[in-house]
């Protein structure tokens, strides 16, 4: 069973920047198209971003041209640098395959206020 971890998470001030590193227990190129998620409180987790291992990427509208993922198939890690955050940003950030296949991990808390 792959595992995740997931760190990089913090208490920032709006406008701020985060970058959120993942690690993977297996070759995230042999899982393929992994995707960033959150949970907000209160709220259903959602994907945030997709990072397929061939092809473009896709961003929800609420974070386009502010969040860029990345992934490290060497590292078996992925990433999702993070800026110009705002307070709807804050949530629980996890990392899975796409369509969340795996178990999640305990994710790595964002909290944007001032």
């Amino acid at each position: 069973q792959v595992q995740f971890v997931e760190s990089g998470g913090a208490l920032v001030q709006p406008g701020g920047s985060l970058t959120l590193s993942c690690a993977a227990s297996s070759s995230i190129f042999g899982i393929g198209d992994m995707g960033w998620y959150r949970q907000a409180p209160g709220k259903q987790r959602e994907l945030v971003a997709t990072l397929p291992r061939i092809g473009s990427r896709y961003y929800i509208d609420s974070v386009k041209g502010r969040f860029a993922g990345s992934r490290d198939n060497a590292k078996n890690a992925v990433y999702l640098r993070m800026n110009n955050l705002k307070s709807e940003d804050t949530a629980v950030y996890y990392c899975n395959a796409l369509g969340g296949l795996y178990s999640w991990g305990q994710g790595t808390r964002v909290t944007v206020s001032s």
